[in-house]
């Protein structure tokens, strides 16, 4: 049985999936598959900084801020798009090593737009490359859009989630 070329984690509106990503980073892992791609990792648990947050490279370890930060109270998105174009061209390279799997943290607005991670998605599909993303909800029909049939989705079920990451070995 082939892999679907896109697997969606798909997770309540501002309750990002950590533990979901961190065991199917896991499981991977354990069964000896290469990945490339990031972990979002919070910098706080404050409610109204919810969107702070660092993107772990798979391979280095290399952390990424791709918020800008505007201080307190600060409304509306902070995505730092010119972070995020940085962040995107080093797990473009790191796809040259073809990994297993390419692991993106979020289908956001950037996306839901036209841009973000679009590119790099469609790099990680030319090469036969998997790719799992995380869709909030809010998002998902715009999800559902861009990939049609190609995507298969995964609620936050950790059971379910290293049944997917097995599938791939």
């Amino acid at each position: 049985m082939t892999a679907p070329s896109l697997a969606a984690i798909v997770y309540t509106d501002n309750a990002y999936p950590d533990a979901a990503f961190a065991a199917l980073v896991a499981r991977c892992r354990s069964l000896g598959l290469s990945l490339a791609g990031v972990l979002q990792r919070r910098v706080s648990e404050a409610p109204d900084r919810r969107c702070d947050v660092l993107l772990e490279d798979l391979g280095t370890g290399r952390c990424t801020s791709i918020f800008e930060d505007r201080g307190a109270g600060a409304a509306g998105c902070r995505l730092d798009e010119a972070a995020l174009t940085e962040a995107a061209a080093r797990i473009e390279g790191n796809m040259d090593n073809r990994p297993d799997l390419l692991v993106l943290n979020k289908f956001g607005k950037a996306e839901c737009s036209g841009g973000g991670l679009l590119d790099l998605i469609a790099s990680a599909m030319d090469r036969e490359i998997t790719v799992v993303i995380g869709v909030p909800k809010a998002n998902l029909q715009a999800w559902r859009d861009f990939a049609g049939t190609l995507s298969v989705e995964l609620s936050e079920e950790i059971g379910e989630i290293e049944r997917f990451a097995a599938s791939l070995s």
